[in-house]
C-alpha cells in the first residue's frame, strides 16, 4: 500500500491556508468575497479538477513512456459540475488532446490506458471514502 500525506495551516492575517507536500506548496482560498475569501489561491473545487487533470497528465506520460510514445503535445481541460445543498461535484468532464512525434501512434489506445490507470478519476469514480477527525 502507498500513503501520501499533505499538510494545510491557515496563514496569520489572511483567512487562508498554506497547503504542501514535501518541497512543493500550494495556497487555499475562498473566492473574492465569499466567507472572506480574497482570491488568494485555488479554491476545493478547482483542486478537484486540478487533482483529477493532474493526475490524467501524469498518467498520459506513464502510459506513453511505456508504449514507447513520445508525446509532443499534452492538453487537458477539466469541468467539474457542483449541485445541491450542500455543493457536492456531480459529474467531471475531461477534454484531451494529444500529439506525438510519431504520426502513426496509437492515441487513441494511450488515452484508454490512461483512463485505465488513473488514480484520482478511478478513487473518485468509485466512491473513496473520508473520514475526517479532530485532534488537538
Amino acid at each position: 500500500m502507498t500513503a501520501m500525506t499533505v499538510s494545510l495551516r491557515g496563514i496569520p492575517e489572511t483567512e487562508a491556508c498554506l497547503g504542501w507536500a514535501g518541497t512543493h506548496s500550494i495556497v487555499v482560498d475562498r473566492p473574492e468575497g465569499r466567507a472572506g475569501g480574497k482570491g488568494r489561491g485555488f479554491n476545493g473545487g478547482q483542486l478537484l479538477a486540478l487533482a483529477i487533470g493532474g493526475c490524467f497528465c501524469n498518467d498520459l506520460y506513464y502510459v506513453a513512456y511505456e508504449m514507447g510514445i513520445t508525446l509532443t503535445h499534452v492538453a487537458v481541460d477539466v469541468t467539474v459540475a457542483f449541485d445541491g445543498n450542500p455543493l457536492r461535484a456531480t459529474s467531471a468532464d475531461v477534454r484531451i488532446a494529444v500529439e506525438a512525434a510519431d504520426e502513426s501512434a496509437d492515441i487513441d489506445a494511450l488515452i484508454r490506458k490512461a483512463q485505465e490507470t488513473s488514480t484520482v478519476s478511478n478513487s473518485i469514480s468509485r466512491g473513496v471514502p473520508v473520514n475526517v477527525s479532530s485532534h488537538r
